[in-house]
């Protein structure tokens, strides 16, 4: 009996797992540049971590969570999202006590939510993410912003645009969540079941309704920018103001509220539109949050995060071929001609490999055409021919599988000559994409 992946989940292997590793390396090498060190959290946690934290209003705790029993009658659940988890850990560890603020963590690993299936969401999925705890300022909310967006652009992403909204302090919010209340209740009877049971929880979430009747409704909805504090209006300004003198451009989008309860005061998500126009919708997302260290146990202090589904990001990478070097390729492919002492041959196979670049080897006697067919299969750059002639002589034959220009190579020079043309050689395939 055949036994398939469950619904949602999908195997990465081949070329694909290429990419994500050359995603997440960026990712994660944006994160050190900026101080986030790795945190690794369990993926099943207490029930109770995410409806305290993720809010019981959200769509994620009302519907999509993974929760069970275990054999001792305790409630779990799959981590439907990695932010709880990393502040439990802060909270556990007491780090507030010990590390100097803010507190930088980042984070890879799988996440679990039991949605509709479709291109580039599953059910389970990988998300990276960073978490900025302990000050509570715009500037620690603009370095996360522009972590995000230095993230994507060493991806290659070029047109992104960052969407932008401020939920307020509490007061804000509070006066807020009354006038949406007022104003939904009269036209509540003409909107979807949701948006019903949302208005009895937390009417903020309507405004994240994408049905078309309903929208037509939210846009005659009060606007939060009439209901800011003072202070409030003055974080704003300057958060949008220092993301301009950065050069990082933005729309302020009033109906974006993010799905997660804990958020308060700057909230976004970073969106791409690609060369041919077309938008792809948003890649990531992040926010401030004010109590969810207090509300887990710690003392009173803010934070701000973000994060990235790594599904996500490699259907766009690789719809748009933004990055070469994350597919599948050999620098070199080696041939050995004729009855070649084979030992050697595979001491240069490991030479190559010691210096960092892929190569493979022909172990079996093949002849010349076959040698390379097996080398265009394999996408390799260069080919390199040696027989016992190359071997006494200590010369290497490389040859560009591309423009099929030919050159001799003394043995002894390779590790400068490799590293010059396959650089090159990179350069030249990027151009002409």
């Amino acid at each position: 009996m055949e036994v398939k992946p469950v619904k949602g989940t999908h195997d990465i292997l081949g070329a694909d797992i290429i990419l994500y590793q050359r995603i997440e390396d960026a990712l994660a090498k944006t994160a050190h540049t900026y101080g986030y060190l790795e945190f690794r959290t369990p993926i099943i946690e207490h029930t109770e971590l995410f409806s305290r934290s993720v809010g019981d209003s959200s769509d994620i705790v009302r519907k999509e969570m993974y929760t069970f029993l275990d054999k001792g009658n305790r409630s779990l659940t799959l981590r439907p999202e990695l932010t709880a988890g990393i502040i439990r850990t802060i909270v556990n560890n007491k780090l507030y006590a010990s590390q100097d603020f803010p507190i930088k963590a980042s984070y890879i690993g799988p996440a679990f939510r039991y949605e509709r299936p479709q291109a580039g969401r599953f059910r389970q999925f990988s998300q990276f993410g960073v978490e900025a705890v302990g000050l509570d300022s715009h500037l620690i909310d603009v370095e996360v912003i522009s972590l995000g967006y230095n993230a994507l652009k060493s991806l290659n992403f070029i047109d992104i645009t960052l969407k932008i909204n401020t939920l307020g302090d509490d007061e804000s919010r509070n006066n807020y969540r009354e006038a949406l209340r007022a104003y939904f209740s009269e036209h509540i009877k003409d909107m979807c079941s949701d948006c019903k049971e949302r208005l009895k929880i937390n009417p903020l979430r309507i405004l994240d309704c994408k049905v078309e009747e309903d929208q037509k409704i939210i846009k005659q909805a009060p606007r939060i920018q009439d209901y800011l504090t003072s202070d409030s209006k003055e974080r704003f300004s300057k958060t949008v103001n220092l993301l301009d003198s950065l050069k990082i451009k933005f729309d302020l989008d009033e109906n974006l509220v993010r799905g997660l309860d804990y958020y308060s005061e700057v909230v976004f998500e970073y969106h791409y539109i690609s060369r041919d126009g077309k938008s792809f919708g948003a890649l990531g997302a992040g926010g401030h949050y004010s109590h969810l260290v207090e509300e887990l146990g710690g003392p009173n202090l803010a934070g701000v995060g973000l994060s990235f589904g790594i599904e996500r990001l490699a259907q766009v990478v690789e719809n748009e071929k933004l990055l070469f070097d994350a597919f599948p390729f050999l620098a070199f492919y080696i041939m050995p001609i004729g009855d070649v002492n084979i030992e050697k041959v595979y001491e240069l196979n490991e030479k190559i490999h010691r210096l960092g670049y892929p190569s493979e080897m022909a172990y079996e006697s093949k002849s010349l055409k076959a040698l390379f067919k097996k080398a265009e299969k394999r996408s390799a750059l260069f080919a390199i021919l040696i027989g016992d002639e190359e071997l006494e002589k200590e010369v290497l034959t490389i040859k560009n599988l591309r423009t099929k220009e030919q050159t001799s190579v003394a043995l002894a020079d390779f590790d400068n000559v490799a590293n010059n043309i396959v650089e090159e050689e990179l350069v030249e395939l990027n151009e002409e994409r």
